[in-house]
């Protein structure tokens, strides 16, 4: 034991003379370069002196970098992230001024923005060449990952080669079927398409009616997406609006997904849950927005932040990263304006910044984290990269840009494939999506108005001369804005119970609410309060059913021509029938949840374009029924079960989550009731839910 110490310290101490070593001829290297960054004094040195100097500086910034840079990455999480960047550049450099001004005799000296480049090379040299050593001894690169990943275990459990595989779960979120599949065939993902011809098999499910993040990865993590009719909604008996990624709308659907099921979810024992809405009841979290409404110590949500930045090199190239996607964001967005492509949406204002959170910083810390989780022998993870789905939004679910982003992510993948050869036990990677987008010009657009504005004007009431645009309800959006530490919730929080309608909408499905009815509203009493408004909204055109109570035939679906379907009649035939098979069921299912909306609209949807129109400001949308929305995809080891049976299909995320449970039990993985949970959290601390939306994450 004690000569493995030995052997171990030593080890440690010969790497931190290399690595002192590299970086005193860098900083010698950059001196030579630099006009205004000098290691002499003015009168010039022997180069034996001049060295002595560059090794006290390199010596210097190491020091501080090492004792210093975790507290400021600490302090940096307290304010904007989208400054982030630009702080890590400087404070670096602040750093190396400071190394400098330790030398003895002053003779280190450097201009500021000469600082800041000289201390940017450095942490990267420094850092490569750490990551270097570590890699050919297995505990140091372990060591190294695990405070990437911000956890340590306290013991190793027994692992080796022969023990039961882990398993990680990585959502793709908004990667539909077809998109994956034209991805593999296009040569846009040949890590997908190299697992496809030899060891996955590729699955299609079907989402449920209302097909966006929050109710497909509820159901996937926790079981249950019951009561989740849309991305967002009005809850007539609280006098509350519920957004599916607000962090108080988050804790509150898990803390009742746990008590329907009565079990903590997927992840129960020994999992991690990062990037997520919810957490699966992982007790290792990062990034999770169902609890980063936490406050004080109980809030991990960020402690993936400050693991991954702790290594100044980790900040220094994701800023950089991150400049340079704001600026490839720029630069598609003009050329498409240029060009005159249609469908557009508007990308400016703080977009730019957000795709650039999402498809580099997210995405970064998401990615180490669940690398740390693998060399720690995480028995089950689940992890969401959004980048895909927060492009797709802008730019097309099948567009240039969105395509780029998919060999990025693909680029992740081969990454974790290449970690999980030096795993201490086997993992299987399972890839999956919770949804996909369909394209189409957004509803606005294509007919001069919006879907408030129309119910406004069915109404009788007056509309704005001006349209007010609906918020965009991608995943990334308060994801960016908990970390930036902006308020998520808006001043309709808790709207007015006024007799005017609340116009909510999730892609191409909207959502009508009166709020002075305490009650579901009939058909019969809409008619009589507003004679027009049923028959306005059925007969556009841009609209394709409708779904209201009715007192005489229960609910009904409501069609062009005043046609009237019984939701106990529905078949995929009729009104539904462009939606596809289950269409009638998905609807069936969502009108028998209690906070389903007065009005339930769904836009018309093509199928000979595959488009549909959004009552948000996208062109790629999802959230209600048509097309490639609705079609996710489940991409699975063939070491694993079939996920169905031949000629069964696999519909909804509930039926998803019992998949995943059975592959984790067939490897004895985390099947812990809540009830059976070592140390269960009461659901009021653990997810503490007031009448205010608390300032935190998703989109």
């Amino acid at each position: 034991m004690v000569p493995g110490r030995w052997r171990t310290a030593g080890g440690a101490l010969l790497r931190i003379a290399v690595v002192w070593v590299v970086s005193s001829l860098t900083l010698l290297a950059l001196a030579g370069l630099l006009p205004d960054f000098q290691l002499q004094s003015d009168d010039g040195d022997s180069a034996t002196r001049t060295a002595v100097t560059a090794a006290w500086g390199a010596g210097a910034f190491g020091l501080l970098s090492a004792l210093v840079w975790p507290l400021v990455v600490r302090a940096l999480l307290l304010v904007p992230a989208l400054v982030l960047g630009l702080l890590a550049f400087f404070l670096n450099g602040s750093l190396l001024l400071l190394a400098l001004w330790l030398i003895p005799d002053g003779r280190g000296e450097a201009a500021p923005d000469n600082a800041v480049v000289v201390a940017a090379v450095m942490s990267a040299v420094a850092s490569a060449t750490s990551t270097a050593l570590a890699v050919r001894d297995d505990n140091a690169y372990r060591r190294r990952l695990y405070r990437l990943a911000g956890r340590r275990r306290s013991t190793s459990p027994p692992l080796g080669p022969d023990s039961p595989p882990g398993t990680v779960f990585l959502q793709l979120d908004g990667v539909g079927h077809r998109v994956l599949r034209d991805a593999v065939a296009d040569g846009t993902m040949p890590t997908v398409a190299a697992w496809l011809g030899s060891t996955h098999r590729l699955t299609p499910w079907r989402t449920d009616w209302s097909s966006q993040t929050g109710a497909s990865q509820l159901a996937i993590l926790h079981g249950t997406n019951h009561d989740v009719p849309a991305f967002r909604w009005y809850e007539k008996d609280t006098g509350r609006l519920m957004v599916s990624n607000r962090p108080a709308s988050a804790a509150e659907l898990q803390r009742r997904a746990i008590e329907r099921t009565g079990d903590g979810g997927l992840l129960t024992l020994d999992g991690a849950s990062r990037g997520n809405l919810f957490s699966g009841g992982a007790d290792q979290l990062a990034l999770v927005l169902s609890v980063s409404a936490r406050r004080g110590r109980r809030n991990r949500s960020r402690a993936g932040y400050v693991a991954y930045f702790r290594d100044p090199a980790n900040a220094v190239r994701t800023a950089i990263s991150f400049i340079a996607e704001v600026c490839r964001e720029i630069g598609q967005s003009i050329r498409s304006r240029i060009g005159g492509e249609t469908p557009r949406v508007g990308r400016g204002g703080l977009y730019p910044f957000i795709r650039a959170f999402a498809t580099v910083v997210e995405r970064d810390v998401v990615v180490a984290a669940v690398i740390g989780d693998m060399l720690a022998g995480r028995t089950a993870v689940y992890a969401d990269l959004v980048a895909y789905d927060e492009v797709a939004h802008h730019s097309g679910p099948h567009s240039r840009d969105a395509a780029r982003v998919l060999a990025n992510l693909d680029r992740s993948l081969a990454l974790l494939a290449k970690v999980a050869e030096h795993t201490p036990r086997p993992y299987r990677i399972v890839l999956l999506s919770d949804h996909g987008q369909s394209p189409g010009e957004t509803f606005e657009s294509a007919y001069g108005l919006t879907l408030r504005d129309l119910v406004r004007a069915g109404c009788g009431l007056p509309v704005p001369r001006r349209a007010q645009h609906t918020p965009s309800g991608a995943e990334a959006r308060d994801t960016l804005r908990s970390a930036v530490h902006l308020p998520v919730e808006g001043r309709d929080e808790r709207p007015a119970r006024t007799s005017g309608p609340i116009v909510l909408a999730s892609g191409n499905l909207g959502l009508i609410s009166f709020p002075d009815v305490s009650y579901r509203m009939s058909r019969e009493e809409i008619d009589r309060r507003h004679p027009g408004l049923l028959d306005t909204l059925a007969d556009h055109p841009g609209i394709g059913f409708l779904l209201v109570r009715s007192e005489e035939h229960g609910s009904v679906v409501l069609g062009p021509a005043r046609l009237a379907v019984p939701v106990d009649d529905l078949t995929d035939e009729g009104p539904l029938a462009p939606f596809g098979p289950g269409a009638a069921d998905a609807v069936r299912r969502t009108d028998s949840f209690p906070h389903v909306a007065d009005i339930m609209v769904n836009s018309a949807y093509d199928p000979r374009t595959g488009t549909v129109h959004a009552f948000e400001e996208q062109i790629g949308s999802h959230g209600g029924l048509g097309g490639e929305q609705s079609e996710a995809f489940l991409l699975s080891p063939r070491t694993m079960s079939p996920p169905v049976a031949d000629g069964s299909r696999l519909v909804g995320a509930e039926e998803v989550h019992q998949v995943l449970r059975r592959w984790l039990r067939e490897v004895q993985g985390p099947q812990v009731p809540v009830q059976e949970s070592p140390s269960p959290p009461r659901p009021e601390e653990a997810f503490p839910v007031t009448g205010r939306v608390v300032p935190d994450k998703h989109g």
